[in-house]
């Protein structure tokens, strides 16, 4: 497990990264259930995807780090 040495405007900017992952993951999540066009909802399914692994990195990545 590799330990990342990073300064407080960098946390900062890794918490405000993810709670704006979060916001988006659960518009995402929220829209679909209103979305009736299959190519839109399978962008939205693609980008929920893809914010749920960027959430996960940057847990990651805050929960090794040295502060």
């Amino acid at each position: 497990m590799a330990l990342h040495n990073f300064a407080l405007h960098e946390t900062m900017e890794l918490h405000e990264i993810l709670n704006f992952k979060t916001v988006c993951l659960t518009k995402s999540e929220t829209m679909q259930l209103l979305v009736s066009d299959p190519k839109l909802k399978l962008l939205m399914q693609k980008d929920e995807e893809q914010s749920t692994k960027a959430i996960s990195e940057l847990q990651f990545l805050l929960s090794n780090a040295i502060f």
